[in-house]
């Protein structure tokens, strides 16, 4: 079962090299930390923020710029399981009606879907949840 989550909160430490993201289950309670790079969070905070306009693109936005040259739409994203103190995610692109999945990091993924207006849905499996909660 999946559990759609949104971005909730970012913590950026200068002195630190893991940075982290709270997803928050929408309609519930649920809290959900994934640790992230410096490059990953400054990204995602300088967009939510609306801080930062580069005046080429990025990273991200050459992701969703290729996605969308390519005749796909970025449906959500998926966190799909925890390996080894790793997360797993995939991007789900319909692409003519076909669902297209691509392996990602969580981390990307949640940059991407935020390079949308209004954001992609993050999805988190219950699986997932349930591994993080004890």
């Amino acid at each position: 079962m999946l559990v759609e989550m949104e971005l909730s909160r970012i913590i950026i430490s200068e002195i630190g090299d893991q940075q982290v993201i709270y997803l928050r289950e929408v309609n519930g309670e649920r809290i959900f930390p994934i640790l992230i790079g410096i490059f990953e969070a400054t990204t995602i905070d300088r967009r939510v923020n609306q801080e930062f306009s580069p005046q080429r693109p990025l990273t991200h936005d050459l992701l969703k710029n290729t996605i969308e040259s390519l005749g796909g739409r970025l449906t959500d994203i998926v966190i799909t399981h925890l390996e080894d103190h790793t997360y797993y995610a995939m991007l789900r692109v319909d692409q003519n009606g076909e669902l297209v999945e691509i392996d990602s990091r969580p981390s990307d993924a949640i940059a991407l879907s935020i390079h949308y207006d209004p954001p992609v849905p993050i999805f988190v499996h219950e699986s997932v949840l349930e591994q993080t909660s004890k």
